[in-house]
């Protein structure tokens, strides 16, 4: 039952992952505004080191932010066109809960997590969780865009590890120090597995935050940053 997972919040991620989450392959490229060009060919060279045939897979996990809006499109329409196409679900995980599961992985039970990612215009994406397990984390506070220094000051981030691109940007945010950590789309897969076993219903509505960053021209154009 081999899953494809993807994710184009930050750099272009995929994973296939067999029937016991193992991971048979994977690559990445963080590849500034070039996800158009280079998610395919990833996908297609994962599934070719994985040996499995896009017929096989049994699902597609995506990563749906929050991201900028040219980039985080691109995984989001790459993953339902191949659901459609295969007749498979598409299941959307947000993207920081998958790097807050990757830090739970090294983390006690109780610990809290500050995952912070570059949002642009001098801000980051954020969100707050607590860690129940390995691979087990709960979401205290639902992702947000603001300045780094507003999220320092937030209360409700004191005491928790900072995780993500954000915190190597912007080094106010962890006065103590931080881990680099990016998505890893294994970790959106098993997030994703076992939310559905669950009963959860997980939809691929994109988490953009705010405005896309495109606006129309005086000719009525649009032209996309």
């Amino acid at each position: 039952m081999p899953v494809l997972a993807l994710d184009t919040s930050s750099s272009v991620a995929v994973a296939v992952l067999g029937d016991d989450g193992t991971v048979l392959a994977a690559r990445s490229d963080d590849q500034p505004r070039h996800h158009a060009e280079l998610l395919a060919p990833m996908v297609e060279a994962a599934l070719a080191e994985a040996g499995v045939d896009r017929a096989a897979l049994t699902a597609v996990v995506v990563g749906t932010g929050p991201a900028p809006f040219t980039g985080l499109r691109v995984g989001l329409v790459t993953a339902r066109t191949l659901g459609l196409a295969l007749g498979i679900p598409v299941h959307g995980v947000p993207s920081l809960d998958a790097v807050a599961a990757t830090a739970s992985r090294t983390l006690p039970a109780g610990a809290d997590v500050l995952v912070a990612t570059d949002a642009r215009r001098r801000e980051v994406y954020w969100a707050l969780y607590r860690v129940h397990g390995p691979g087990d984390v709960q979401v205290v506070v639902a992702p947000e865009v603001a300045s780094p220094a507003d999220v320092a000051a937030d209360p409700r981030t004191g005491g928790a590890l900072v995780v993500g691109r954000g915190a190597a940007l912007y080094p106010a945010l962890a006065a103590d120090g931080a881990l680099d950590l990016d998505v890893d789309p294994a970790e959106l897969a098993r997030l994703a597995l076992a939310r559905a076993a669950a009963g959860q219903v997980l939809d691929t509505e994109p988490l953009y935050l705010r405005r896309p960053d495109a606006v129309p021209s005086a000719g009525g154009k649009r032209v996309l940053g």
